[in-house]
């Protein structure tokens, strides 16, 4: 037996020796197989450390996307084509003798979307979306001056508003493009410049390069998209700048001297601007106000709200949206929402949309650079913003301004683009960094 055991032990030792040996190559393997090229690693060189701390040595791994983000976007897109459907029916039935028009209109621009988005998902590169960005708001500027020229065919309104271009086949809505341009070319100088944003020496400097700089980049886009008379675009367009030049590392005394300029230039729009004081005055005295005049849609929007109690008159049994609600698929189907599914329903979907959002600030913080970090958190911040604040118009929490609610509003241009914009998320969130051990 004591000859077994000696003639045993050196067999264990050696099958020990074996197994670390093929764990260890293992590793190295696995490590080689997930790591970013080396162009890429120079490319985005992410360095998190402040000055007096000492570096913190990272490895950059090539993942797969973020499945709850990913899980969470495709609920959000069941969800909206069954709202779109049963919110939409009758009124499709009515205007083009199918009940089902927008929802395939919905389901065809989401596939469509989707499939172009597939590919930047993978390979999609910090980089590169640098360059994309600076594409995209260039285009935007070109679209949103191409909008104010009066081309015959091409320039288009609806309702005395003037924001679309219609090019036969699909029309687009340039400041939806110039919502994406603008994160996308604000995240890019924030990071380009990081180190000249606040500068202790000189006061005229950190002005130009933390203040005049990327609040132009947006306030000449904020311009333009005034000229359309949208002023739920500049609003949204002017949040999504200040927010990024606050995490991008703008003094705080800055970014509050912004706001109280910005506060000044709203007093003074609703002073001059007779549109302005109506919305106001509508939503400030709703019971004094013709309800069957300016006051009409949003009544008829908390009608529908009331109407759905704690758990809603059931999917598809609106009666709101037999002709009461002008235009359902647009701003107000969230008043639907709440008519058939009631207040679980609403709270279920309000609680899906901040599940996106805390995911998505989490990928934020956990992307390789800077750039890639202040991209995302300026996409989500952006959902969020919208789904605040159209949230808040049809409860008449604020005046009626028009926004959309992301994901389930019949636009087809800002359905495609919300999905690309998800996609771009989902392509950061395939890099992350870890503190290598």
């Amino acid at each position: 037996m004591e000859n077994n055991k000696k003639n045993n032990n050196p067999m264990s030792s050696e099958s020990k020796s074996i197994r670390k040996v093929i764990s260890e190559y293992m590793e190295q393997r696995r490590e080689k197989n997930y790591r970013a090229d080396e162009s890429f690693h120079r490319a985005i060189t992410p360095d998190h450390t402040r000055s007096g701390e000492a570096k913190r040595e990272t490895v950059i791994y090539r993942n797969g996307v973020d499945t709850r983000f990913l899980i969470y976007i495709i609920v959000l897109l069941c969800f909206g084509a069954v709202m779109m459907y049963s919110a939409t029916y009758v009124s499709a039935e009515q205007k083009f003798g199918d009940g089902a028009y927008f929802f395939i209109r919905y389901v065809i621009f989401a596939v469509a979307a989707i499939a172009i988005t597939i590919p930047f998902v993978i390979y999609g590169r910090p980089w590169f979306w640098k360059c994309f960005g600076t594409v995209v708001y260039v285009s935007s500027v070109l679209l949103l001056i191409l909008v104010l020229l009066p081309i015959p065919g091409v320039s288009a309104s609806f309702n005395g508003a003037q924001r679309w271009l219609d090019f036969g086949i699909i029309t687009i809505q340039p400041s939806e493009i110039a919502k994406m341009g603008v994160v996308m070319m604000l995240a890019f100088y924030m990071s380009k410049y990081d180190k000249k944003l606040i500068n202790d020496k000189s006061w005229k400097k950190e002005f130009r390069y933390g203040v005049f700089y990327p609040a132009f980049i947006f306030g000449f886009i904020c311009a333009l998209v005034m000229l359309e008379k949208h002023i739920s675009g500049v609003m949204i367009i002017g949040m999504i700048g200040i927010a990024l030049m606050f995490m991008g590392g703008t003094r705080q005394k800055w970014i509050f001297m912004i706001i109280g300029a910005i506060g000044v230039a709203g007093c003074l729009l609703i002073l001059v601007s007779d549109y302005a004081q109506l919305r106001v005055n509508t939503w400030l005295n709703i019971d004094q106000v013709d309800p069957l005049g300016d006051a009409y849609q949003t009544l008829q929007g908390l009608y529908a709200i009331g109407s759905g109690g704690l758990f809603g008159v059931g999917l598809g049994n609106s009666r709101q949206k037999y002709g009461y609600i002008v235009e359902v698929q647009n701003d107000f189907v969230f008043t639907i929402i709440c008519e058939e599914l009631g207040f679980i329903g609403a709270a279920l979907l309000i609680g899906l949309f901040a599940l996106v959002v805390i995911r998505g600030f989490k990928i934020a913080a956990r992307a390789p650079d800077k750039f890639s970090s202040l991209l995302v958190f300026g996409l989500v911040f952006k959902l969020a913003l919208q789904v605040v604040l159209n949230i808040a118009v049809v409860t008449n929490s604020m005046p009626n301004t028009g926004i959309s609610l992301p994901f389930f509003s019949a636009g087809g241009t800002a359905l495609a683009l919300q999905i690309f914009e998800m996609g771009i998320i989902l392509s950061v969130s395939r890099f992350s960094t870890v503190k290598k051990k």
